[in-house]
């Protein structure tokens, strides 16, 4: 009885505020106007674009290093492994007062950019610089358990056939840690696209440059309800779909074991 109490109570207070937004998205005559509006398509644009960037990114420099974090027993790599998940749990406002301290144009790197003409902070190049610090860590820690649930065994046997070290790798590691890493790839994108403190910290909310949709949100709020119904509708859609891929990647990763 206390189990499903419990249940019932979590249900309600999760699944209330979703079904408000939807109702009263309905009920707003301009939630279509708002859908269609210059405000919401640019920042759905920006947003699927540095989203976009931002995972290809991350997927480039995260694989390699999460493979390193896998495979290695250097005792300076197992400091790194235990700071990889600092960006999750730094609030994303001071993620974004350290980026500006870093890459701002009094900040430590700032002198170096500014010298050589590259400015970085209140740009589209900002915006995916926020997206990669809060959404690499989800994909890094996914691809190492998936790396070191490869059994070790299966790659030895691969090279005693003559099977070079690379084509191992892509022939059998990877296919093998994919269900991993597909599921941290897709949060590390619901991640991406849903930033907003270290977005606006770093990037500020300038609309078709730097407005992502959660930043379209806010400002949206201040003038045209409608518009931001329709930007959250689209924002829970998205996050609906991240729970369907997450289920599907679940259920195939089990299917495998199996």
């Amino acid at each position: 009885p206390g189990g499903a109490a419990a249940t019932s109570l979590y249900v309600a207070f999760i699944g209330l505020p979703v079904l408000a937004l939807i109702i009263r998205s309905a009920r707003e005559q301009d939630f279509w106007s708002g859908l269609s509006s210059s405000l919401a398509l640019q920042a759905l644009q920006l947003s699927i674009t540095t989203s976009a960037i931002s995972i290809i990114i991350v997927i480039l420099v995260g694989t390699p290093f999460a493979l390193l974090l896998a495979r290695s027993n250097c005792v300076l790599l197992k400091i790194v492994d235990s700071m990889v998940e600092l960006p999750i749990v730094l609030p994303p406002v001071v993620a974004g007062v350290a980026m500006l301290m870093a890459f701002g144009r009094q900040g430590i790197m700032g002198p170096a950019l500014t010298g050589i003409g590259i400015s970085i902070p209140f740009t589209t190049v900002a915006v995916i610089f926020a997206q990669i610090f809060v959404s690499a860590p989800f994909y890094v820690r996914a691809a190492k358990l998936g790396f070191q649930s490869v059994d070790h065994e299966y790659e030895e046997i691969s090279l005693t056939l003559g099977v070079s070290p690379w084509h191992t790798f892509w022939r059998l590691t990877l296919p093998l840690a994919a269900p991993s890493m597909l599921t941290g790839l897709v949060l590390a994108w619901a991640r991406a696209i849903s930033e907003f403190g270290a977005t606006i910290m770093f990037a500020g909310n300038l609309t078709g440059r730097t407005q992502t949709m959660p930043l379209a949100i806010i400002t949206a709020m201040e003038s045209s309800l409608g518009a931001a119904l329709a930007l959250s509708v689209l924002l829970l859609v998205a996050s609906m779909l991240v729970l369907v891929a997450l289920g599907l990647l679940t259920s195939r990763s089990r299917q495998t074991q199996r």
